[in-house]
């Protein structure tokens, strides 16, 4: 890689590109777990690799650069999948919380169901990144604990800490609104 003005040619970036790219396809695939999908991420990588390029100073960081934009592009695919997923009358916590029932409801139950799926998806979009992420991870995904912490780059116990806090945010806003 040329230092100095931060400028590369075609040339560097090719040889980036050969040199980094098995590590970074392992790195979107350990998130998203997709070979098409992960293949997505990793052109997203390195099309924001090359436009901030410039601003690498030590190119003996590289490599650990290249694994954080992989990382982060990977997080961001998984959000926007999520997203595009979530619909109010389809939401994963819901879905997670034991209220699957093979009895048949009434119009008006049916509304106050999707009314609540509707709230509980309003409340988990209101926490903050940090809790949302790890909530997100786990049951939407089915991370374990230890999975969440590789992923996110965390400690195991601070991913137990953020769960447990987000779940106690969240029973805490819903408890507002649906009191006992």
């Amino acid at each position: 890689m040329r230092k100095g003005d931060g400028a590369m040619v075609n040339e560097d970036f090719d040889q980036m590109y050969t040199k980094y790219s098995g590590r970074i396809w392992y790195i979107a695939y350990s998130f998203i777990k997709d070979w098409h999908k992960a293949e997505d991420v990793v052109q997203e990588a390195f099309i924001k690799a090359y436009k901030k390029v410039a601003s690498i100073e030590d190119t003996e960081k590289m490599d650990a650069w290249l694994a954080q934009i992989t990382s982060r592009t990977a997080i961001d695919y998984l959000r926007a999948e999520n997203r595009s997923k979530m619909l109010p009358t389809d939401l994963w916590v819901f879905d997670h919380s034991g209220f699957h029932s093979k009895i048949e409801l009434s119009t008006e139950a049916e509304v106050e169901i999707l009314l609540f799926k509707e709230d509980i998806n309003k409340t988990v979009h209101h926490l903050s990144n940090e809790y949302r992420e790890v909530l997100v991870l786990r049951l939407q995904y089915g991370l374990k604990e230890n999975e969440i912490a590789e992923r996110l780059r965390l400690k195991s116990s601070t991913v137990k800490t953020r769960l447990h806090r987000a779940r106690k945010k969240l029973k805490e806003a819903i408890s507002i609104t649906y009191p006992a």
